[in-house]
């Protein structure tokens, strides 16, 4: 899963990093394996990383990373599936000593190789991307397309501080936590807090497919109170979008497929290319079966990929009347999987009631 969090502005204190790691150490549980602090005092911006370690688990996959030209310095969380892919074009084009095997290396060698948004237009995966341009002295923070990943931003004390939660922000010296009251009255209406809003002032979340960049020449006054829909470009500030469903929409339109035959073996065929690359990792993986349409074919497509059986599990309670597990069991017997099933009471929700605030 990973999370990283970070700060651009003045301090009282004479070092970032005392800072940048608290932010970075609340978001602990994303990233159990491997924590990392990269600071620029000069610049004044510091990148904290918390890692989840699925591809290339040694220290030449440690967070926060230098582009091997040095230009860019990255903290990023999710995973880009078809980096292989990638690393393969890149190495067509000219011989490159890689340092180990990581996707995050890969993205990197690709922005500094292509530029930025080329580069994110081959990146097929889930990603928020904090990123700094030491030349251009430029910090950008990216998002994916669907908006998988999570990623909030905002003034505070006349620093920009970002992260992967909100936790992290409020980690920052100074953050004023005042609730904004018209996004609670969206909260009310719609259940659920709305792009690019969050539920204090002056804190956004970027919106999926979206692109903020931040010129750190061009800072010296905060747009407190700007609402940041794209584009935008008040003070070194601008939010760009670099994927659009809806042009994806309006030319797809122009091709559609309406053969019933050839839809569902396009929709075969896309199914299987997904779930084989999301099933590259250095550790093991499993699926989560809950008997459901859903879940059955994912678990179908990890097992024809596999060259043994996988790992599935399956969540099951004592009431008959809520209780799935025997539907996921028929799937796991059918596909002969590795099944683990794990019974959950009234008094385990309970129990962690407390844990859900963290």
């Amino acid at each position: 899963m990973c999370g990283f969090a970070g700060v651009f502005g003045q301090l009282n204190t004479h070092s970032l990093t005392p800072v940048v790691e608290a932010m970075a150490k609340s978001l602990t549980h994303r990233g159990p394996d491997d924590d990392g602090v990269w600071v620029d005092d000069e610049a004044r911006i510091a990148f904290g990383h918390r890692r989840l370690s699925v591809l290339d688990l040694s220290q030449e996959g440690h967070q926060p990373m230098l582009s091997k030209d040095g230009r860019y310095v990255m903290a990023f969380n999710g995973e880009v599936y078809n980096y292989q892919v990638l690393r393969k074009e890149l190495e067509s084009e000219e011989t490159i000593n890689w340092r180990g095997h990581s996707d995050t290396e890969v993205m990197l060698e690709a922005m500094s190789r292509w530029g930025i948004e080329h580069a994110l237009a081959k990146f097929v995966g889930m990603f928020a991307i904090a990123l700094f341009d030491r030349r251009e002295r430029k910090l950008h923070l990216i998002r994916d397309r669907m908006g998988e990943k999570p990623l909030y931003y905002g003034w505070c004390a006349g620093a920009f501080v970002f992260g992967s939660e909100l936790k992290a922000l409020r980690k920052y010296p100074g953050f004023v936590e005042e609730i904004d009251r018209d996004t609670l009255a969206l909260y009310l209406r719609h259940m659920s807090v709305p792009d690019p809003f969050t539920i204090y002032k002056r804190t956004y979340k970027l919106q999926p497919g979206c692109m903020l960049s931040l010129d750190l020449t061009n800072t010296t006054n905060c747009p407190y109170g700007t609402t940041p829909y794209a584009p935008i470009s008040i003070d070194g500030l601008r939010l760009s979008r670099w994927w659009s469903l809806y042009k994806i929409v309006e030319s797809g339109q122009r091709s559609l497929v309406v053969d019933e035959a050839d839809t569902l073996d396009l929709l075969e065929s896309r199914l299987r290319d997904s779930v084989r690359l999301q099933s590259l990792a250095d550790v093991p993986l499993g699926a989560f079966l809950s008997g459901g349409i859903d879940s059955s074919l994912i678990a179908t497509l990890m097992q024809l990929e596999s060259g043994s059986p996988i790992n599935t599990f399956t969540i099951g309670f004592h009431e008959k009347k809520y209780d799935e597990a025997k539907y996921a069991s028929a799937i796991a017997r059918h596909l002969k999987t590795k099944h683990t099933e794990l019974y959950v009471t009234a008094k385990d929700a309970l129990d962690v009631i407390q844990q859900l605030p963290h």
